[in-house]
């Protein structure tokens, strides 16, 4: 086994946040793993390593937290995810109760309503000419159709309340540092919306979160796992594609060239999407804490240590991808990170891949040019990518 190497990166600091890949090749350059001074846990950005890692359930655990806390020491200001934050065989009957639900046949139902939220939002800005991608677009789409496929009543207070959870749940996962303590400062609020939204009897006929609920309760789950199990949709669910589809205008704008594919193919309008979620990663990383001495390439980890898992480090590994800093529609991209794999792969990535096909079918059918009409402001999260503000301006085809 070789010695390890020690790194000063930073993974929560401001500058990292906002543009994280210089030092996500000096993490990928200095070896299989690293050793963060700052924090005192290990890094891993080589997509073969991380493909290795959340293979491997066994040796890298999912349930002492998925995010710096260590669960089974640390008391966390949350309850676990009996979905995320779990392992088998708990995490193999919970995710068997909700991946019913997720399918491209049971969620079929939902395109031509996605397609029709995507087509009006996307016909008001055309009047208008320029607006905010972010404001205006990425967060306004997923805040109707994603509480609505669920569910939920969508409003003013869900859109706001779905956004407050992202964000706390993302920033929760990091260092207590100035955004996690912006974003707990209404977390007693947020969570009672969240658990309150999530009971059975909140929840409208017909929809997401009701057949989650029906399926735990056969498998023989309690009516509060149900609502634990539809609780990680919203986690994880909004935040995500919200980021995605923001990061897909901009490099749409920025790209005339990948949009005048995108405008010649229509195959190529889910593309752009996907192409994005690997390029711009909106989840930068989870965690996994070691169960016992395990190897990471030539280096050996000890047990009970956390590692960081840079999804983000592999989806721009140039020992897997050419090119790989470059957006390109046309990509293979067989093999990318972003919705992670293995047994806690993104269980709600068929509905975020709807979500991204419906926005851009949208624009291509309707839309000639997208324009940058300033710079973009990035949103500073402890494990999120995003954009806080990213204005444009549009041309009707």
């Amino acid at each position: 086994m070789t010695s390890h190497t020690a790194s000063r990166v930073d993974p929560y600091s401001d500058e990292f946040l906002a543009e994280p890949w210089d030092d996500l090749t000096l993490i990928r350059d200095a070896g299989h793993a690293v050793w963060l001074d700052r924090y005192g846990i290990w890094a891993i950005a080589r997509h073969d390593d991380v493909v290795a890692a959340l293979r491997n359930h066994e040796k890298f655990s999912s349930s002492r937290g998925v995010g710096l806390a260590d669960l089974a020491v640390d008391q966390s200001w949350r309850r676990p995810s009996i979905l995320v934050e779990a392992d088998p065989p708990e995490h193999t009957r919970n995710r068997k109760v909700v991946a019913g639900t997720m399918t491209p046949k049971a969620l079929r139902s939902l395109e031509s309503a996605f397609a029709k939220a995507a087509g009006r939002i996307v016909d008001e800005l055309i009047d208008r000419r320029q607006f905010d991608g972010v404001r205006d677009l990425a967060e306004v789409f997923p805040t109707e159709v994603f509480p609505r496929a669920f569910g939920i009543e969508v409003n003013d207070e869900t859109r706001q309340r779905l956004l407050d959870y992202g964000s706390l749940v993302f920033n929760g996962n990091g260092v207590e540092n100035q955004r996690f303590r912006t974003a707990m400062a209404n977390a007693e609020e947020t969570i009672s919306w969240v658990t309150a939204t999530c009971a059975r009897d909140a929840l409208q006929s017909g929809g997401i979160g009701a057949a989650i609920h029906d399926a735990a309760e056969a498998a023989g789950l309690t009516p509060d796992d149900g609502a634990m199990l539809v609780r990680s949709f919203l986690s994880a669910g909004v935040d995500t594609t919200v980021s995605g589809i923001a990061f897909a205008l901009n490099n749409l704008a920025t790209e005339p060239d990948q949009w005048l594919l995108v405008r010649e193919n229509p195959l190529l309008a889910r593309a752009a999407f996907e192409e994005t979620i690997r390029r711009d990663c909106p989840v930068i990383g989870f965690f996994r804490t070691t169960t016992g001495s395990t190897t990471v390439g030539d280096l050996e980890i000890a047990g009970d240590q956390k590692v960081l898992i840079l999804f983000a480090g592999a989806n721009r590994d140039p020992r897997r991808w050419n090119n790989p800093d470059g957006f390109d529609v046309t990509r293979r991209l067989t093999g990318h990170l972003g919705y992670g794999i293995g047994i806690h792969a993104c269980v709600g990535m068929v509905i975020a891949r709807m979500e991204g096909e419906a926005v851009f079918t949208a624009l291509r059918d309707r839309v000639r040019l997208i324009e940058p009409n300033g710079e973009p402001i990035p949103r500073l999260n402890n494990s999120l990518r995003g954009l806080d503000s990213l204005p444009l301006s549009i041309e009707p085809a």
